[in-house]
């Protein structure tokens, strides 16, 4: 600090130089003391907070008519955001040193320092999800960060970015100031990434796929407003938890698997699997027959029952109600 008062005061002496020489002795006779209580006052060095000494002999000048006329220190802008920082840092301290022995260690900060290399690679999986969230074409991405649906691609990136991230982690520490910052602030990003991809595999986790099938008020389409849906076998019984798939193998998901309790009116979240989500709604019942337009065909009876060998019995004709 010594150093810094004396080489201040040098460089005011020097611009100085047009006064007389009692002139600048009266003016720098009590500038040491005065320089040590701005330095004790607030952070920075003196150039920040007093200007360079040229700027702060210019202002000198204009006072040496006058004993210890020395100018006021600038008014900190920043002064509240420096305090509340310097609070917010000293609460952290309090409570790196307060967590710590609850764990094991002198300070909590030193149990997150045996965590780095875990954080490294982490923080490359969590970038190469980036890249391929950024450059993927709308393909959903699962736990590997798939680019166009390829996980040779995938492994490849996210391997490159771990190997990338744990150099960066070892030479990080002897990184300037812009670079420290720079890694700091794309750390930020990245957690905040992170959370967003959380949250949404929880949400799908909770919540199965389903979609109403709905393309606007103006769509002719008769299912758009289906809610659930009900499988009756050739018999108009009930099949629970049916599944349905289209002509390429990929599942049909209609409806909400939102179910209302009948007896307390409270909506709560169906357990089944497949369809229907709320077996207690269904429109005609568990074991009814469907309605149709033709009249129901008699089930027959054990003793006309088709025999075990079906090469033995004579074929029969259609019913009459399939007959042309």
């Amino acid at each position: 600090m010594n150093d810094e008062i004396t080489v201040y005061v040098e460089g005011v002496r020097r611009s100085l130089a047009g006064l007389s020489e009692a002139t600048r002795e009266e003016l720098l006779e009590d500038l040491p003391e005065h320089l040590a209580e701005v330095r004790a006052e607030g952070s920075g060095t003196l150039v920040d907070r007093l200007g360079t000494p040229e700027a702060y002999a210019s202002e000198l000048r204009s006072t040496a008519g006058l004993v210890g006329g020395f100018p006021e220190p600038p008014l900190d802008r920043f002064a509240q955001l420096r305090e509340a920082r310097d609070q917010a840092l000293d609460l952290l301290a309090r409570a790196d040193r307060r967590t710590g022995p609850v764990i094991g260690y002198e300070k909590a900060s030193d149990f997150l320092v045996l965590l780095r290399p875990g954080w490294w690679v982490l923080r490359g999986y969590l970038v190469a999800m980036a890249l391929a969230y950024v450059l993927s074409d709308g393909t959903r991405l699962g736990l590997l960060p798939r680019i166009g649906n390829n996980e040779l691609v995938a492994l490849f990136l996210l391997a490159g970015c771990v190997i990338v991230s744990i150099v960066l982690g070892k030479r990080s520490a002897a990184f300037s100031r812009l670079p420290r910052l720079a890694v700091q602030s794309g750390t930020v990003v990245l957690v905040i990434f992170a959370l967003s991809g959380f949250l949404t595999a929880d949400d799908n986790a909770r919540t199965p796929g389903y979609s109403d099938v709905n393309y606007g008020y103006s769509d002719p389409n008769p299912y758009s407003n289906v809610n659930d849906v009900y499988v009756y076998d050739g018999q108009g019984r009930l099949v629970p938890n049916a599944r349905l798939y289209d002509q390429d193998g990929s599942p049909i998901q209609l409806g909400t698997n939102m179910c209302t309790d009948p007896s307390t009116g409270e909506t709560i979240r169906s357990r089944n699997i497949g369809v229907p989500y709320c077996p207690q709604d269904a429109p005609f019942g568990g074991s009814s027959a469907l309605p149709s337009a033709s009249a129901p065909t008699e089930a027959p009876s054990p003793s006309t029952s088709a025999p075990a060998d079906a090469t033995s019995q004579p074929t029969r004709s259609a019913p009459a109600s399939f007959s042309r």
